[in-house]
């Protein structure tokens, strides 16, 4: 139980890229005060942590009514995990985060905790492709299914942490070292997706779900 925990943390936080969220924040409340970073960074997690427990909860549910085997998923979610992965390698703007002109919109709005903060750049299509992977294995296990949740929830509380130190961090790091932080995750998160696609693709050939 231990290890599999251990397994879908390093999953989630390499897929969720807190470290990213350094450079993100400092320049989406560039100029605000400190009250305003803080009511939006916790805004940001408590909602980023709503749709994660609400993917987690009825995922499962919706891939049985819509008929797709959780083998069939994992290929799906490993692709698109993979395409991630090479985005953060190549350290290249993702495309599964926002886009250009959405980034452009956000910087115009008071509230940035929903968008693009919460969804996109948290509960983004990465994480939550990996939370029904995951959540298809342990529904059903009562202990393993709240700590899986406790996860999501230590997750969510660093990439709160990391924003609130933001102003601190990125005097230390600065976009260069977040930059170096994101490439390392990248190779790991690659290796992973891999491990699913092939996992869904055994799953598929022995016929189970």
């Amino acid at each position: 139980m231990t290890e599999q925990l251990l397994k879908f943390f390093v999953v989630f936080f390499v897929v969720v890229e807190p470290v990213s969220l350094i450079p993100v924040f400092s320049g989406l409340t560039e100029g605000a005060g400190a009250r305003y970073r803080k009511k939006m960074a916790g805004k940001a997690a408590l909602i980023a942590l709503g749709i994660c427990v609400l993917f987690a909860v009825a995922g499962a549910r919706f891939l049985e009514l819509m008929g797709i085997a959780l083998s069939s998923f994992r290929i799906a979610g490993g692709s698109l995990l993979f395409l991630i992965s090479l985005e953060m390698v190549f350290a290249r703007t993702s495309g599964t985060k926002s886009t250009s002109p959405e980034e452009e919109e956000s910087k115009k709005r008071e509230d940035i905790s929903v968008f693009p903060l919460a969804f996109p750049f948290i509960a983004g299509p990465g994480a939550l492709a990996t939370i029904l992977l995951m959540a298809g294995e342990v529904w059903g296990k009562p202990f393993l299914f709240a700590g899986f949740l406790l996860m999501v929830t230590l997750v969510m509380a660093i990439c709160w942490i990391l924003m609130l130190a933001t102003p601190r961090l990125m005097k230390i790091l600065g976009v260069t070292g977040a930059n170096v932080a994101n490439r390392l995750s990248g190779v790991v998160l690659a290796a992973l997706a891999v491990q699913f696609i092939v996992d869904g693709i055994r799953g598929s050939f022995l016929g189970s779900s």
